[in-house]
């Protein structure tokens, strides 16, 4: 949003209408009319008469732009000829768009004294110096319209021209010297029934539940110190006497 620099500058807000106003009177029909204020300068426009609860006014009026100041208050009164004026209802305009954008048409709230809803009113802002504050580009680069494409800034450099090769031939399956299927090199198995030596002990030999000779047929095992004591009733041997 481009607001630097408004003080000096010319506004122009134009009071439209107003839209289901409280109604201040119980016989008749009420005449409205509406203050504007900016800072120190106040405007007012005309009374509709018999306006009831949507006058309509379509009055201009033009202020110069205090910097800082970005907003305006709008009172609405209905007008008495014997009695004091009755006061409708208050509320505040800000300016941020109009000053931005260079235009505002929009309905704003009036509250009464109490607070309540009290109806709209209706203003049209022009700000011919909205483009004039918006900061230039950056280097001297040109706003491009709005929807056209954007070059990158970083192009694709365009092919190298060079020589074309043909693509490269799919590879042929690779078969054995002489053809295939190529003969096997390994001799062939000898069926099962001679490949094998018999069992160590067949079934005739050796029935179940007794695997191995009876242990007669094993010597027994060699005493390499001799036997150290002798067997029952006989003198001890060696050279020691024997024990008392």
């Amino acid at each position: 949003m481009a607001t630097h620099g408004i003080h000096g500058n010319l506004i122009e807000v134009t009071v439209v209408s107003c839209n289901k106003l409280k109604d201040t009177e119980w016989i008749s029909r009420q005449d409205p009319y509406v203050c504007v204020e900016y800072g120190s300068n106040k405007s007012r426009t005309r009374t509709c008469t018999d306006g009831g609860k949507n006058p309509t006014f379509q009055e201009k009026f033009v202020y110069t732009l205090i910097e800082g100041l970005r907003e305006l208050n709008v009172y609405v009164w209905n007008s008495n000829t014997i009695k004091h004026d009755d006061f409708i209802g208050s509320g505040k305009v800000q300016l941020a768009k109009a000053l931005s954008q260079g235009f505002d048409d929009s309905s704003w709230p009036l509250q009464s004294k109490t607070g309540r809803h009290a109806g709209e009113v209706r203003l049209i802002i022009h700000y011919a110096n909205a483009n004039a504050n918006k900061p230039a580009s950056s280097h001297g680069s040109v706003a491009q319209p709005h929807g056209a494409p954007q070059a990158s800034l970083y192009s694709t450099p365009p092919p190298h021209p060079s020589v074309s090769y043909p693509p490269p031939a799919a590879a042929a399956p690779y078969l054995p010297a002489g053809g295939y299927p190529a003969p096997s090199p390994y001799p062939s198995y000898p069926p099962n029934s001679g490949g094998y030596p018999p069992p160590l002990f067949p079934p005739q030999a050796a029935p179940y539940g007794q695997p191995y000779p009876p242990n007669s047929a094993y010597p027994p095992p060699p005493q390499p110190y001799g036997s150290p004591y002798p067997p029952p009733g006989h003198p001890y041997p060696g050279p020691y006497p024997p024990p008392y």
